[in-house]
């Protein structure tokens, strides 16, 4: 008996993953894709820390199997295996009336199966640098490789002319991991077997590269011994099992002198503390002090000055853009290695978009957090000015309806944005497909309209800086896990004064459909060009049908025109969506579409029917 996904989310069809117990060697359950490891537990029993559920292993002749139950009665757990390979323990909550996950896997890339190689551990902690290090006594097998962060061909030993058998070897003990995978070239060498007997056991078969003692379940220690290859290593932050490996006499004396160095330096620390740190404790603490404060204030001014060399070498500001370099915001600076760590070296299967000045990726720090990534164009002169101007402009900005930035990357000849993943996408993939458009009832599409316009409003009002986007569109909103819009893509924005109403620009850029007339026309902009652009958005999430299509029904070139002969017949109501038609509040929809036309204005009457 096995757990199988669904094909998708909506089809409940046997889908690419699946959960099964593999009995080989010392058991283990395993979640497939197809029939490729993907993610597995480590070697049974469990450890167990639960209080409230009673775990049970069995393993003789006639079965192998685990199970688990819970005390409480009332308290209601399941297990699911969605289609993307997510395998999930959810409990039930009464208070709020829905599942809560209690534990989840894979969570970190380190999960996924053989993530480093084979004779490495994967770290997920290890955020800023390559999350994978071979074991003791092993180099990576492509040094080029493991710089460019590809650890998929493990490590080998260093000294592979150096026996390992009958030649002063020994093992050196790595501690907090998951042990590496045992459904093969694995041994249990008896019960009540101590780590001594067991070491021996091992180093008197040359074959022998790894070990390990365990209780199982209170009757006692059991030696595992692995026969080959060690792959699939997780280090753990807190508790884990701890796995003596086999390594070479020049090896282990190094890993000897390293522990006996260690406490000698400790000894001699502990004299010096006492006879010299007690008398020259006030002193000690004063230069502590203002070290600390010299050395937060040069790591400030370097990220900052990274930021200034970047707008130096890329070009001045222009426009109603900030000139004082105090505006400059302290913004992470991510290593170009951990970026293409994360996107898999910008592969295809990460891409989520192509922009008229760069590329969107997927990506995944190592500590398990999706981002998304905007890689700038080499070539693109306008999209650096746009990178300088979202860098400046998003990262001052807070707001629950606004996308966040993360940090950037300036290094070498790349150039890139890393922002929060919005596994939804945007706005327009959903209200314009016809398969997906379902997803949105009218209640959450006009959740979405009310959260659009509390971004735009704080753009214009609320925020410290008085902000025009000019860009709003469809295609820059874009929706969190729980369909909660957050408007993206500030790159054509512009800082007004406190007292400005208006701008004007030779330069007009943005997407026809959402630009307001006396903007394409005259090149005048202001926070009425944002209201225009929403009261488009609006009619389009009402309708599902977008603006720059042609309506020859009524003579009218765009949405906007369509829907205004349909008002004036009292007919409004026909440009619902067919698929929110047995959701939509109709005195909701006729208030939209009549702010719609309020907020476009009425000397727009005649000029926006047949503009596109």
């Amino acid at each position: 008996m096995f757990l199988t996904s669904w094909k998708s989310k909506d089809d409940p069809g046997t889908g690419n993953y699946s959960l099964k117990m593999n009995p080989n060697g010392s058991p283990q359950s395993f979640l497939y894709n197809g029939s490729t490891p993907y993610w597995r537990t480590a070697p049974w029993p469990w450890p167990s820390t639960a209080t409230t559920e009673k775990y049970n292993f069995v393993n003789n002749q006639d079965e192998i199997s685990f199970s688990y139950s819970v005390d409480d009665p009332s308290i209601m757990t399941r297990v699911v295996l969605d289609s993307t390979g997510l395998l999930q323990k959810l409990v039930w909550d009464d208070g709020v009336h829905q599942s809560k996950e209690q534990w989840s896997a894979p969570k970190y890339r380190c999960e996924k199966y053989g993530r480093c190689g084979s004779y490495s551990k994967c770290s997920p902690d290890n955020i800023n640098r390559f999350e994978c290090m071979c074991l003791p006594g092993y180099e990576p097998k492509s040094h080029r490789d493991w710089d460019l962060r590809d650890a998929s061909n493990g490590c080998v030993r260093k000294h592979l002319e150096l026996s390992v058998c009958g030649n002063g070897e020994g093992f050196v003990k790595v501690e907090r991991l998951k042990l590496p995978d045992s459904s093969f070239n694995v041994a249990r060498i008896g019960m009540g077997t101590g780590s001594s007997e067991c070491e021996q056991a091992c180093l008197m078969n040359c074959s022998c590269t790894a070990f390990t003692t365990m209780n199982i379940d209170g009757k006692g220690t059991s030696c595992l011994a692995w026969y080959g290859e060690l792959m699939d290593i997780l280090e753990y932050t807190g508790e884990g099992s701890d796995l003596n490996v086999r390594v070479d006499a020049i090896e282990l004396a190094k890993y000897l002198r390293k522990s006996k160095g260690s406490l000698s330096k400790q000894r001699k620390l502990a004299i010096a503390l006492v006879s010299i740190v007690v008398p020259m404790f006030p002193v000690s603490l004063v230069a502590y002090i203002w070290l600390m404060k010299k050395k937060k204030t040069k790591g400030k001014r370097k990220v900052h000055n990274q930021s200034l060399n970047f707008a130096s070498t890329k070009g001045s500001f222009k426009g109603h853009e900030l000139h004082d370099s105090s505006t400059y915001p302290d913004l992470p600076i991510f290593d170009l290695s951990c970026i293409a760590d994360a996107t898999e070296n910008f592969s295809p299967t990460n891409k989520l978009g192509q922009g008229g000045f760069g590329s969107v990726f997927k990506g995944q720090l190592s500590n398990g957090k999706h981002i998304a990534v905007k890689r700038l164009s080499k070539s693109s002169r306008q999209g650096i000015e746009e990178f300088k101007n979202e860098v400046m402009l998003i990262a001052k900005l807070q707001h629950r309806n606004l996308v966040k930035l993360l940090g950037c990357c300036i290094q070498e000849d790349e150039t890139m944005l890393i922002y929060e993943y919005m596994p939804n996408k945007s706005l327009d993939s959903i209200i314009f497909d016809h398969t997906r458009a379902s997803f949105l009832n009218w209640k959450k599409r006009f959740e979405i309209i009310l959260g659009i316009a509390r971004g735009i409003l704080y753009l214009h009002q609320d925020s410290r800086l008085k902000i025009i986007h000019r860009d709003l569109k469809a295609s820059n909103v874009l929706l969190d896990a729980e369909m909660n819009p957050k408007i993206s893509d500030f790159g054509m924005a512009r800082i007004f004064k406190e007292d400005q109403t208006q701008d004007k620009t030779t330069r007009v850029v943005g997407t026809y459909g959402y630009m307001s007339p006396e903007y394409v026309v005259y090149g005048q902009f202001s926070t009425k060009s944002d209201v225009f652009s929403f009261g488009v958005i609006l009619l389009e999430i009402v309708s599902g049908k977008k603006n720059c299509n042609s309506y020859q029904e009524h003579h009218s070139q765009n949405l906007i025109g369509h829907v205004w002969e349909l008002w004036r017949e009292d007919r409004a109501l026909d440009i619902v969506d067919s698929s929110i038609k047995e959701s939509y509040v109709s005195d909701e929809v006729l208030r939209c579409i009549q702010k719609t036309f309020q907020k476009i204005g009425l000397s727009h009457k005649r000029s926006f029917l047949f503009y596109k």
